[in-house]
């Protein structure tokens, strides 16, 4: 420690302290912050904006501009789960409609675990020139301002009123964002006139700074307690979650279940796993599960969940996994490993895993079991393969299914395929099939209409030497298709796989299903007043090579091909514009999922769909046996 200081405003200090940030797991280290993506205004220009466009450290902290806030977060989230959370962006933006812009991402990037950085700038400090522009006036409080939405959906929060509150909020904010029990968006509130703030900051700051990554092993009891359940199982099932994947444990999973002869299923998050072809992969789990999969999960008495948050989708809301099956949760939170009154093993997925192996050294399930899973996998693979090789009449939109394959056996070993919402991240769930870790990214935790192309950048920016393909439907390519033009501006590679089919297909689907007769779900004039007019002259294809992206229109199968083979040789972003039909859906997982269906209704469809609701509420499961 020395004595040494360096004058620097709040923002160069910042900045200069960000690109000076490591993290280091398993002897591996890797730079933290790989850029900062930004949109400026006047509360941020003059402070980070000036700091960014001054640093000495500019290629250690590379700016990038971006065209939406939230497609920035988006972006940094993406970046951040594609380096399995050792890396991440930071995000700045200017005060009011700029900061709030960024709160879904926050969201999103919490309920997903990934680090995110967020730098709104905020309303004056000094408060002298109050209300500045684009201030929130709160009569309760003068400490208020818009930057306050982001407390609930940030794991750490702070405003920064004097420039020596900045070295423990930095701090505060790379330990929560290197946790990867605690880790999500964290926020770090700007006031304006402070960025601008010079201060003497002691050198020490700005010195290398490298954060280690735990691997938490298991309590022994823990592991005891966990094995001597697992030795019961006649008809165990691994479900594989993110927690796999970040902590790259995927050799150790399919070690666990080679040496114990254990199924092994995978939420979204977890997808990729294991590749696809291995015996004891049964792909997708719960509601946008394939039918092996599900077959298992209701069938298995020990439940071993690794990495997993065990959403709704995961457990078909509480239906799925049969009313005595026993659960162990392996999680490196004790908030997910203690879900479903599991037998909880808090630990690292690789360390985890390899202990709980050991512990059950000379225990396999039977091999009627192996059986079984390889009989299902098979039945499946048939309906995969059927549902790949569907077509249509030439000039008629193509079958979703089809379209997913053609992207698919494109993709080869060295692609993945980004997605968020509608109806293709079921189908990519059940359907896709993952070369390895990394192949396949959905973004299903917040399923934010608009991820697609944003995340995609972040893909291609955390993982160059990979092919990016973004399948995106016309109604989140309408939400937010302008980081399109970042993908260009920056140089940046992505095939985008536009599906048209008109309108809300996976809502439409579901709204005809619970009596709403797809009210609003179709890209039609308002006609009566439900939208059943003719279509609009929306041309999707035209507007994407208004971004600047090159545009290929594939109107069949063998069209497709060979533009995604074009695609794919293509030095620049390309968007493939594909329409298809919404009423061609995927093979059936046999899952159910708990969406609220009206008790009076006027309709047979309506009333029928309440009756299959209540069914349904009938096999959720409270799951309060204890432990063991």
């Amino acid at each position: 420690m020395t004595d040494t200081t360096t004058r620097l405003t709040v923002a160069q200090a910042l900045v200069r302290f960000l690109a000076a940030q490591w993290t280091e797991r398993d002897g591996v280290e890797h730079r933290f912050f790989g850029g900062c993506l930004g949109i400026f205004g006047h509360g941020n220009v003059a402070g980070l904006g000036q700091a960014l466009a001054t640093s000495p450290s500019a290629e250690d902290l590379p700016y990038r501009l971006a065209r939406n806030e939230q497609a920035m977060v988006h972006t940094a989230a993406a970046y951040a789960r594609a380096a399995n959370r050792l890396a991440t962006l930071a995000c700045t933006t200017s005060i009011g409609p700029g900061a709030t812009n960024m709160v879904t991402g926050a969201a999103g990037a919490t309920i997903n675990r990934l680090p995110v950085l967020l730098l709104p700038g905020d309303v004056f400090s000094t408060r002298v020139a109050n209300p500045v522009l684009q201030e929130l006036e709160d009569q309760r409080s003068y400490d208020v301002s818009v930057n306050d939405c982001f407390r609930p959906v940030s794991r750490y929060w702070d405003r920064i009123n004097r420039p020596e509150q900045l070295p423990p909020a930095l701090l505060a904010a790379m330990r929560v964002l290197t946790d990867p029990a605690e880790t999500g968006a964290v926020t770090l509130a700007l006031p304006q006139d402070v960025q601008a703030e010079a201060w003497d900051w002691p050198e020490e700051l700005f010195a290398r700074r490298v954060w280690h990554i735990p691997r938490p092993r298991p309590e022994r009891a823990a592991v005891a307690r966990a094995a001597d359940l697992l030795r019961s199982a006649r008809r165990p099932l691994v479900v594989a979650g993110g927690g796999v994947l970040y902590s790259e444990a995927t050799d150790a999973l399919r070690a666990f279940a080679e040496t114990h002869g254990v199924p092994v299923a995978e939420t979204q998050a977890g997808k990729g796993a294991l590749p696809h072809g291995h015996p004891l992969a049964v792909g997708a789990v719960g509601a946008t599960g394939t039918t092996a999969a599900n077959a298992l999960s209701r069938e298995a008495d020990v439940v071993i969940g690794v990495g997993t948050r065990y959403s709704d989708f995961t457990t078909a809301s509480g239906s799925l996994f049969a009313a005595d099956a026993r659960f162990v949760n392996l999680n490196v939170t004790g908030f997910d490993a203690a879900k479903l009154s599991g037998t909880q093993l808090v630990a690292d997925a690789r360390e985890g895993l390899a202990d709980l192996s050991q512990a059950c050294t000379g225990w396999a399930a039977p091999d009627a079991h192996r059986a079984r899973t390889a009989e299902l996998n098979r039945a499946w693979d048939a309906a995969v393969d059927a549902a790949y090789a569907l077509d249509a009449d030439d000039g008629a939109p193509l079958p979703q299914p089809a379209v997913i394959g053609a992207v698919n056996a494109a993709a080869g070993d060295d692609g993945v395929v980004v997605c968020a919402a509608g109806s293709m991240p079921g189908d990519l769930h059940k359907l896709w099939r993952p070369s390895g870790p990394g192949s396949y990214h959905v973004e299903y935790g917040y399923s934010c209409m608009g991820y697609e192309i944003a995340g995609g950048l972040g893909v291609k920016l955390a993982a160059p030497e990979r092919e990016v393909f973004v399948m995106v439907g016309d109604g989140s390519y309408l939400m937010m298709a302008q980081e399109l033009v970042t993908a260009v501006a920056e140089g940046i590679k992505l095939v985008v796989v536009l599906v048209d089919n008109a309108g809300f297909a996976s809502i439409g689907n579901l709204s005809e299903s619970v009596g709403a007769d797809r009210l609003g779900t179709s890209y039609a004039y308002r006609g009566t007043g439900r939208y059943d007019g003719g279509p609009l002259p929306v041309d999707l294809a035209a507007n994407a090579a208004s971004l600047g992206a090159s545009v290929l229109r594939a109107d069949s199968m063998d069209g497709l091909r060979k533009a995604l083979d074009a695609a794919r040789a293509a030095t620049g972003t390309t968007v493939i514009h594909v329409r298809t039909d919404p009423a061609v859906s995927a093979p059936s997982s046999q899952a159910w999922w708990d969406v609220p269906v009206a008790e009076l209704s006027t309709t047979d469809a309506g009333r029928a769909s309440r009756q299959a609701y209540e069914a349904g509420k009938k096999e959720q499961r409270p799951r309060l046996t204890p432990p063991g």
